[in-house]
């Protein structure tokens, strides 16, 4: 009988190997149902290893392991964040922005004016109707 060694495997195999040390319930899920290693070993080259699929195969350390990395993360794209905001505040001259919303300021101003000009004028432009009185005489020749 040949014995093969670690380093005889195929390299994908050895892959398998390590994803299934990582997957234990999975282990004992091929045990219990007598499937075969071959059924798990191809799906795990078609789905990957990042597949939602085996997500109920992990152990519960692996799962809180991830969720601490999760948070880890977070927590240091928070800190990041936090940091590139405060350059931004530390470089901000805030007498320019306060010269640059007295700019806006009157530039709005300038365009309302002309908007109110150009309506006076629209105004004006339209011919003037004549006012007609509620009553007029002549509808009283008719009447009986």
């Amino acid at each position: 009988m040949i014995t093969l060694t670690e380093k005889d495997l195929h390299p994908q195999v050895r892959e398998f190997k390590a994803f299934i040390n990582r997957h234990p319930k999975l282990i004992e899920s091929i045990r219990k149902s007598g499937r075969s290693w071959q059924e798990y070993y191809e799906k795990w080259t078609l789905l990957g290893e990042d597949d939602p699929y085996w997500n109920s195969y992990k152990s519960d350390d692996h799962k809180v392991n991830e969720k601490k990395e999760e948070k880890e993360t977070d927590t240091k794209k928070q800190t990041e964040m936090f940091e590139q905001l405060k350059k931004l505040t530390e470089t901000v001259d805030l007498d320019k922005i306060q010269k640059h919303a007295y700019q806006l300021s009157g530039t709005i101003n300038t365009i309302q004016e002309l908007i109110g000009q150009f309506q006076d004028t629209k105004k004006s432009q339209l011919p003037q109707l004549p006012i007609k009185p509620d009553r007029d005489p002549s509808y009283d020749w008719f009447k009986d």
